[in-house]
């Protein structure tokens, strides 16, 4: 048998070969007939310039793997969860504490690098809280004012002042009750009452709510869920409501502060004069370490 590119072998005749072309485009005229396309047409459309879309069986095998992935996500997200320790039941949760499901108490911001917020409990005080004011407007700082209800209707016109500031009011009970103890109506009378009196003061209704002790519970939560509040805790306690010293109140925030903490401060309750003084250190060193101040 020969080869086809031995010299002497015959060519192909130039009729042979545009008959055999014809015959081609024929095929393919009658194709694209059936298409509803010309090949002008397809010769003029763009390729597609991404990959092409993946046949059937393959979106079924890509959407198994994204629900093995999702499986898989919650299954960390729960072992996480059962990995973390409970709150304290006395003043917050402590450090360590990330946002869970939609709902759940808020311990960190996600709004971005070197962002953090500050909240003031237990006011209003008459005394505390412009003292507390005057620093923030100095050092061009927002805060979260966590304001109990029965301060709010003593001292409206401070409450006032507060918002005026541009700061945001959050309910904090009527009374600062532990409400995991309560019955249910009782509960839900301290939550509602203490928006009450902020709305009459400040004619703004609360979104936000924060837990005496930072004690939650389920029936807290589903409260909260229909007063349309949203959960707030805190991420770093300074433990200045216990009066440690000036110097424990600035080093403990130092040391624990960073990207979306939510720093626990109070303006009411007691003597709150370390408080005031720590805040006159901690504002101007966490600006200058580059932090970014926002309400809650």
């Amino acid at each position: 048998m020969t080869s086809d590119h031995r010299p002497g072998k015959a060519t192909v005749s130039r009729r042979v070969l545009l008959a055999a072309g014809g015959l081609v485009l024929l095929g393919e005229l009658a194709a694209g007939e059936g298409r509803g396309v010309s090949p002008r047409d397809r010769a003029a459309s763009p390729k597609p310039s991404g990959p092409a879309a993946p046949s059937r069986p393959d979106r079924a095998a890509s959407a198994d793997a994204r629900a093995v992935a999702a499986r898989s996500q919650k299954e960390r997200a729960a072992r996480a969860s059962a990995d973390s320790p409970a709150p304290h039941a006395a003043h917050g949760s402590g450090p360590g504490y990330t946002p869970t499901a939609s709902g759940q108490p808020i311990y960190y911001l996600d709004d971005g690098p070197m962002v953090i917020a500050l909240t003031i409990d237990d006011g209003p005080s008459p005394i505390y809280t412009p003292q507390i004011l005057s620093l923030l407007r100095r050092y061009g700082v927002v805060a979260t004012f966590s304001m109990i209800g029965e301060n709010v209707a003593a001292y409206p016109a401070i409450a006032r002042e507060v918002a005026a500031a541009g700061h945001l009011i959050i309910n904090h009970t009527w009374t600062h009750a532990n409400l995991t103890e309560l019955a249910p109506a009782a509960m839900a009378d301290q939550i509602s009452r203490a928006s009450d009196a902020i709305e009459e003061a400040t004619r703004a209704t609360p979104v936000m709510f924060r837990a005496p002790y930072g004690a939650w519970s389920p029936a807290v939560l589903a409260q909260c869920r229909q007063m349309r509040l949203a959960p707030l805790d805190w991420s770093v306690d300074p433990r200045d409501w216990a009066r440690p010293g000036v110097s424990a109140i600035t080093t403990n925030i130092m040391r624990n502060t960073r990207s979306g903490s939510i720093i626990l401060e109070h303006d009411g309750g007691g003597n709150r004069a370390q408080t005031v003084a720590a805040l006159s250190y901690v504002l101007p060193r966490l600006l200058d370490k580059g932090f970014h101040f926002r309400t809650a």
